[in-house]
């Protein structure tokens, strides 16, 4: 699926379907489209991404594995844009497959976002330890955190064998006063949108980018809260103009 996310050239859904696991999750731009344009299509039954609805909406895709292999230009990929590719009901198994497709796409980039990041850890630290190496130099490892209350989930990232540790906040709900920055290269800052978006502070952003800066962090700012993605709203041009990658 090509993509309007500012930070990715294109997105892969080898699972589609999630559950809501944190107040992130309360505007889900993903389950708004699953509820509305993609409801009844394939592995979108239309239902609200609660737990108890979890067995039907998380679908696996394995014929969507292969996509990667097929693209020849270089690209930045945002896997599973659409789920959580650490839900707990996706299978170890299948998890496995995507890291083989990874493995063998050595041209593209690929960015893996959780916000279930023990699981993640878990899975890569047995994988190390059994033997198989999951530590790829083109895959980025990622959590969200929306606000204070999930700065621990920067503290599984840090042990997780990655090339590459990266921090969504976004949607930031609140100041991150608690956020350790060690061992991280990218933080992604940016506002909720869509339909009732919360509102974000600048403050917030600006005291997140002076943390990054000083402990060289490469930097992304993505968007202001607001009714549409991707727009500069009340965020000073300084900050707006801050789009860096990891080194």
């Amino acid at each position: 699926m090509n993509t309007t996310i500012g930070w990715t050239d294109e997105t892969w859904n080898p699972v589609t379907g999630c559950s809501k696991v944190s107040p992130g999750c309360a505007h889900c731009y993903a389950e708004r489209l699953a509820l509305t344009r993609l409801a009844g299509k394939p592995g979108y039954p239309g239902l609200p991404w609660t737990p108890e609805n979890a067995e039907r909406n998380v679908v696996l895709h394995p014929d969507r594995l292969d996509l990667p292999l097929r693209w020849r230009k270089p690209r930045r990929v945002f896997v599973n844009s659409m789920s959580d590719l650490f839900h707990e009901r996706v299978p170890e198994e299948f998890i496995h497959r995507v890291w083989v497709v990874m493995e063998s796409a050595t041209s593209h980039t690929f960015q893996v976002l959780t916000k279930r990041p023990e699981r993640m850890r878990r899975m890569l630290e047995w994988a190390c330890l059994g033997g198989r190496e999951w530590t790829l130099p083109n895959v980025w490892l990622g959590v969200s955190i929306e606000n204070d209350r999930f700065v621990s989930r920067a503290d599984a990232l840090r042990e997780t064998p990655a090339a590459v540790r990266f921090i969504s906040a976004e949607p930031l709900l609140g100041p991150l006063p608690s956020l350790d920055l060690t061992g991280i290269d990218w933080l992604i800052v940016g506002g909720e949108s869509g339909p009732g978006a919360r509102p974000m502070d600048s403050a917030w952003v600006r005291e997140l980018v002076e943390q990054a800066d000083a402990g060289g962090v490469s930097v992304f700012v993505k968007q202001a809260s607001g009714p549409r993605a991707g727009k500069q709203g009340d965020l000073p041009g300084d900050l707006w103009a801050r789009k860096e990658y990891p080194k």
